[in-house]
């Protein structure tokens, strides 16, 4: 065999495998998206200081957040002059070694397509144990999507100051910062 055929055998065994981490990695993302049910979104105000709301929250197939918020609510008017954002989901922890969370940043839009937007609300209703007066709101909320281009994966039960990153490329997620 060529050295040019071992070496084209050997990038795409690397490739291959690097491939199979990012999707290990995406599924704990996916899990521990799945598993919680509120995140801090941090938005920017008109004068650039930090604004931070805490919200219930879908996680859709592409792994993208969804909430639902008034428009004259402070982040919501923010994403109008701002459409991005970052955001954390973490689980409740007592000690540092039960700290285990995903930190994430990308653009945000408005759900306005009609199916998509009824498929949403449906899932976040059924998510979330609603009352008659905030099922009446739904219909008077924007729905919102974050559609994450960099994820921060931190899980100190795998050792302290375990984390990944990720980012979105335009073939699709990748390893910016393997798990360390």
């Amino acid at each position: 065999m060529e050295a040019s055929s071992r070496r084209a055998t050997r990038h795409k065994v690397i490739r291959k495998s690097a491939m199979k981490e990012t999707a290990k990695q995406l599924e704990l993302i996916a899990a521990l998206l799945g598993e919680e049910t509120t995140l801090s979104l941090a938005t920017s105000g008109e004068g650039g200081e930090a604004c931070v709301a805490p919200l219930f929250y879908i996680v859709d197939k592409e792994l993208s957040l969804c909430w639902l918020s008034s428009e004259s609510s402070v982040h919501s008017l923010n994403l109008t002059r701002t459409p991005r954002a970052a955001a954390t989901v973490y689980r409740s922890a007592k000690s540092w070694k039960e700290i285990c969370g995903v930190q994430l940043r990308g653009a945000v839009s408005r759900v306005t397509e009609p199916e998509r937007r009824a498929t949403l609300v449906e899932a976040y209703c059924e998510r979330f144990t609603l009352g008659r007066v905030f099922r009446l709101a739904l219909h008077t909320s924007d729905l919102y999507s974050l559609r994450p281009e960099f994820f921060r994966y931190i899980d100190n039960a795998r050792g302290f100051g375990y984390k990944f990153e990720l980012t979105r490329r335009p073939e699709g997620w990748s390893l910016t910062r393997p798990g360390a």
